[in-house]
Parts: C-alpha cells; structure tokens; sequence
C-alpha cells in the first residue's frame, strides 16, 4: 500500500491570492473614495467661486444702474433748471421790453426845440401881453427848426397868428385828438399847410421874432380846442408824457 500524501502549499497560495486581490480591491477603494471626496471638494469650491463671482457681478450691475440712475436724475435736474433760467431770462427781456415800449409811448411827446433856455413861462405876468402869458416861451436863436411835439393834423397855419390875432405872428396849431392841440409863435417861417399830417419830431418851421415879441424865440402852448383862451401849463403837460423841460 502506498502512503497518502496531501499537500498544505496549494491551498495556501490560493488563499494568499485571495487575501492579495481583496487587499488590493480594499486599496483601490480607498483610492477611488479618496479621489471621489477631492472631487466633491473641488466641486463644491468651484461653485462656491462662482457664486461669489454672480453676486459681485450682479452688485456691479446693480452699482452701475443705480449711477446711470443718478446720472439722469442730474442731467435731468440740470435740464429744468436751465429752462427756469431761461424762461427768467425771457421774462425779464419782456419785461424790459414792455418798460421800454412804455417809456416810448409816455414819450412820444417831445420839445419843440432843441438847445434851448425856457423864459417866460405858463401864467406868468408881463406888460408884453394884455392877460397872463398863455405858453411856455423857449429861448433860441431865429431860424432854429420847430418840430411837431406830438404827431397829428394841422389846423392852423400862417400869419396873424394863424387866426389868433397879430400878437403871435406867424402861428402854426396842430390837433393831436382827445381834445389836445398844440400851438407854435412868432415863427420865421411856416413849413406846413391846413390838413397836413405830421409826425412826431417833424420839422414843421423856424423860429423868429414875428409878432409881439422882445427877441427871438419859440411861444409854445398846449390847448383843449384850436382857439385862444383855452390854454394849459404846457411844460406840466409835457412832463406828464414824459418829457424833461
């Protein structure tokens, strides 16, 4: 009979084998959850990034909407003040304007003469005329032009006072309506005739010494009819519309 004989070393091995690969396996798992955490880390840091990033991107945006916001804002608050100026500016202008047209209209009466020195003057007594003096005289040198104080139509013109007798000479009366008529004596000359229409400041004749007169020089009247005796102070008259006498 033979011996039986069993041999321990294969079973060994096989076993080594095994421990081996479920050794192995253990390791590479581990590996595998190793790597498999790094990149859930990674991961998670990256969007940790990116949120970060959104947020300061959306505040920049928001940042930069609220500047444009601000800006408009501004240059609207610019605009509505420089139309406040302007439109004080165009206040003043027609203001200015309405002062100035005013001012022309309440002068659009002016003296007769020009250079001159007032004399005698409205109401005054004197032996060179038989009542007080119906006018206001201006002193100026014969042949000094006359001009129309006050635009209108002549009524009167000539000598013997335009038909108010010797004492004036030659005479010119202008009507200037709502009951105003403006006289002018002791002419050297007339330039206008009888339903002319003058303008304001029109050379209408010279100044002389014609009439009952003690030396050159222009007699000026303001009148409520065309006739003699119904006389105003014409220098108060003037200064009324304006007029410096």
């Amino acid at each position: 009979m033979f011996e039986r004989v069993t041999s321990r070393f294969p079973r060994t091995s096989a076993t080594r084998t095994r421990a081996a690969v479920l050794a192995a396996g253990l390791g590479t798992s581990v590996v595998l959850g190793a790597g498999v955490a790094a990149a859930v880390d990674n991961t998670a840091a990256s969007g940790a990034a990116g949120a970060v990033q959104a947020q300061a991107a959306a505040q920049s945006k928001a940042a930069e909407t609220q500047a444009k916001a601000v800006q408009a804002q501004a240059a609207k608050a610019q605009k509505a003040a420089e139309a406040q100026k302007a439109a004080a500016a165009k206040a003043a202008q027609a203001k200015k304007a309405a002062k100035a047209a005013a001012k022309k209209k309440a002068a659009s009466w002016i003296d007769p003469v020009k250079s001159y020195k007032l004399s005698a003057s409205f109401a005054q007594n004197g032996g060179m005329w038989a009542h007080k003096h119906s006018g206001q005289d201006y002193a100026v040198p014969t042949g000094t032009p006359v001009m129309a104080a006050h635009g209108g139509t002549v009524v009167k013109a000539g000598g013997n006072g335009a038909g108010d007798g010797p004492a004036y000479g030659n005479a010119i009366v202008i009507k200037h309506g709502n009951k105003t008529y403006s006289q002018y004596a002791h002419l050297s000359s007339v330039n206008v005739k009888v339903g002319q229409v003058v303008k304001t400041g029109q050379k209408i004749a010279l100044s002389g010494n014609t009439g009952n007169s003690s030396g050159p020089h222009l007699h000026f009247e303001i009148r409520t009819t065309p006739n003699y005796g119904s006389a105003v102070d014409p220098a108060k008259f003037l200064r009324s519309h304006g007029v410096t006498v």
